[in-house]
């Protein structure tokens, strides 16, 4: 009984499997880049805190956007997020300004106590809540940005990792989430 030749079998399944691989895409991941900050028994509970240091916003189930009870559109939003960061006024109607000595920058007045709550419901959009969280990190950027540019002489991206972390203690982004009604949000 004659046998199989094999020989070219293994050539074969190698050229298979490139091809497989070549011609195969990889989906990736997507979503927000967020660094959680570090588990701390200091952090105040929001019950205790100043009315004053949170800005409260709601996405509603019809992808309304209110702050602090005030309806607004998107584009509002970084302009506003930006006034209570940086409170340069020091009004008593935002957050309340504490000195800190920050390595780099020297003593500082910061509203480091400052929470931005986002309260968004589960029917509502993927897109607005997004759109929501964009405006937010915007806005930390652009305060970043600027005083950058102010102290440094130079972009937040063109600072050293050292110069970048003294202007992110400045700005720190403090920022909580909650969720409320039954439905997952729609894509």
């Amino acid at each position: 009984m004659p046998g199989l030749n094999t020989a070219s079998i293994a050539d074969i399944s190698f050229t298979l499997l490139i091809l497989f691989l070549v011609v195969t895409s990889m989906d990736e991941d997507k979503g927000l880049t967020r660094h959680l900050p570090p588990v701390s028994t200091e952090i105040t509970p929001p019950a205790e805190m100043l009315e004053r240091n949170v800005m409260r916003i709601e996405i509603s189930s019809d992808n309304s956007l209110s702050v602090n009870g005030e309806t607004i559109q998107v584009e509002e939003l970084r302009p506003r997020v930006m006034q209570f960061v940086d409170n340069p006024d020091n009004s008593p109607s935002l957050p309340e300004k504490h000195p800190v000595e920050i390595y780099g920058l020297g003593r500082c007045a910061v509203t480091d106590g400052h929470v931005i709550q986002i309260k968004a419901d589960r029917a509502a959009d993927y897109d607005t809540y997004f759109q929501v969280q964009n405006e937010i990190v915007a806005a930390y950027q652009q305060l970043r940005d600027q005083l950058a540019r102010k102290r440094f002489n130079k972009p937040y991206a063109s600072c050293s990792e050292e110069q970048r972390v003294a202007l992110r203690d400045y700005y720190p982004q403090r920022v909580a989430e909650e969720y409320s009604g039954q439905k997952g949000g729609q894509p």
